[in-house]
């Protein structure tokens, strides 16, 4: 049996209740915050439970193109990081996608393993034609990411978001279901 949420060193999976543990410990970190989205004030156990264990009930329709996967590493079996769909236009055939992954899992292709996997789905099983997304311009490694990935730069959104005491541009990406294929072709269904 194979899975199309498998890859080579990660699965993606629902988010479980007893991941709130992890991702209390991946919110501690306001590096990773400040660079996902914006540095939060600290939240209660009891938050991040019910946060966890709402992403966990959560229960996706057939055509649901908005959703939240947790980031398994298959070497270690550990919960790594969580990514995201949002902004979704199924009218234009377009959507977003976001990713965090804990600190100590950066650089050992976790990130590039996850967003294929979650490619492959949007684009060859929910008929998507684009997908966006966006990176401050203070985050060297996710822009480098994008672009090491196959994303192209779209264009800046000029001092668009307040970080650490001051304005910073937002780097947009995108990249196309034909651009995608190109890059990582389909497996045979047939074979």
């Amino acid at each position: 049996m194979t899975s199309m949420w498998t890859g080579q060193r990660v699965r993606l999976r629902g988010i479980e209740p007893e991941d709130w543990e992890q991702f209390r410990e991946f919110d501690a970190d306001s590096d990773i915050q400040r660079k996902g989205y914006a540095v939060l004030p600290p939240r209660s156990d009891e938050v991040h439970k019910a946060r966890a264990k709402e992403s966990a009930e959560t229960q996706y329709k057939a055509d649901d193109c908005a959703f939240s996967l947790a980031i398994e590493s298959l070497d270690e079996g550990v919960l790594v990081g969580s990514l995201n769909t949002h902004h979704v236009d199924i009218r234009a055939g377009r959507f977003e996608y976001g990713i965090g992954l804990g600190g100590q899992y950066h650089r050992r292709g976790y990130a590039s393993d996850a967003v294929r996997l979650l490619l492959a789905f949007m684009f060859r099983e929910r008929r998507f034609h684009k997908c966006e997304a966006g990176a401050w311009s203070f985050n060297a490694p996710s822009i480098a990411f994008h672009l090491g990935f196959g994303f192209r730069e779209e264009g800046r959104l000029r001092e668009h978001d307040f970080a650490d005491g001051r304005y910073y541009d937002e780097v947009l990406f995108g990249m196309t279901a034909e651009e995608f294929a190109k890059l990582y072709p389909a497996p045979s269904i047939l074979a």
